[in-house]
């Protein structure tokens, strides 16, 4: 069989993939938080015909002569640029403007007295697992816990139990009591309450920051977890962040080591163009189609040679 049909085939199953990719960011383009996908190729293995030789005294070199064998899929990247800011005056939410990602915690009861991680990185409950997301639309549950659409717990460094206006190291739930008649989340994190015409502090949300964010996996409902390759950055000896080596993640608070700085009254929107989607939607159907015609007059080719016998 001739090799431009396999070479066809493999660039078909190529486009097929960033197609899927483009139709995933389309859909997502109001999902909030969301980061796009891009695709990439690279050549396969050639197959070589004749080696390279050096030059001789009579003779000259000669170039290797090589026939590609189609292409495959590089990588499909998330590109975790700044998404655009929509205003919405709602308290809970809120979104960040910069580097970072708000930290979520399940697995664990957030009244425990017990449900904190320790400054030096150890957690008191192992159980404890850790996701991050751009995506700020933050809810109260029914005992008052600051969580996202999923239930999961947003992370913080609690505030003192004998102090309401002191901020501890240890990192847990944010909680805000029954019993508050407002509440704000400032630029840097902090969510005030005011109790009894009185303002105290219920917590400050802290920020996650990876050395390599295109390597976070994609979990669903906006979430991510870190992997091998995400990376950390760690505990730099201020008393404003936070190493937890079981999750192997560094949580900062906002506007410290170069993290985003928190918005409320806002969400950031996806980051998806839809004119530069609809774009490479274009290229890649294009492409897909000369693709096909490949196949197609490979096929030819290959009847003509049957046609011989007759």
């Amino acid at each position: 069989m001739l090799r431009s049909m396999y070479a066809g085939i493999s660039g078909m199953k190529g486009f097929q993939t960033k197609l899927d990719v483009i139709g995933n960011n389309i859909a997502n383009v109001n999902t909030t938080g969301f980061k796009k996908g891009r695709v990439t190729f690279q050549d396969m293995m050639s197959q070589t015909l004749t080696n390279a030789s050096a030059p001789t005294g009579i003779r000259g070199g000669v170039n290797p002569a090589q026939v590609g064998l189609g292409s495959q899929t590089g990588s499909v990247d998330n590109i975790q640029t700044q998404g655009s800011r929509q205003t919405t005056n709602r308290t809970l939410d809120v979104a960040l403007e910069g580097d970072g990602m708000l930290v979520f915690g399940q697995g664990f009861d957030a009244n425990a007295d017990d449900a904190t991680f320790e400054t030096n990185g150890i957690s008191q409950n192992p159980d404890v697992e850790l996701q991050y997301s751009r995506a700020g639309n933050l809810y109260l549950d029914n005992s008052g816990n600051i969580v996202n659409p999923n239930g999961q717990y947003l992370m913080g460094f609690s505030a003192d139990a004998t102090n309401d206006n002191i901020l501890t190291e240890e990192v847990g739930s944010i909680k805000i009591p029954g019993g508050a008649e407002s509440f704000s989340i400032q630029g840097d994190g902090t969510v005030n309450y005011v109790e009894n015409g009185q303002t105290k502090v219920a917590g400050q949300i802290i920020l996650s920051k990876f050395s390599n964010p295109g390597g976070l996996q994609k979990v669903g409902g906006s979430m991510y977890q870190s992997t091998m390759n995400s990376g950390q950055i760690y505990n730099d000896g201020n008393n404003d962040d936070v190493y937890d080596a079981a999750n192997d993640t560094v949580l900062f608070a906002p506007e410290s080591a170069g993290t985003a700085s928190i918005i409320s009254g806002s969400l950031e929107m996806s980051n998806v163009d839809l004119a530069e989607e609809f774009t490479e939607m274009i290229t890649a159907q294009r492409g897909f189609q000369a693709n096909t015609r490949i196949i197609t007059t490979s096929d030819e080719i290959l009847q003509e040679l049957v046609n011989l016998k007759r």
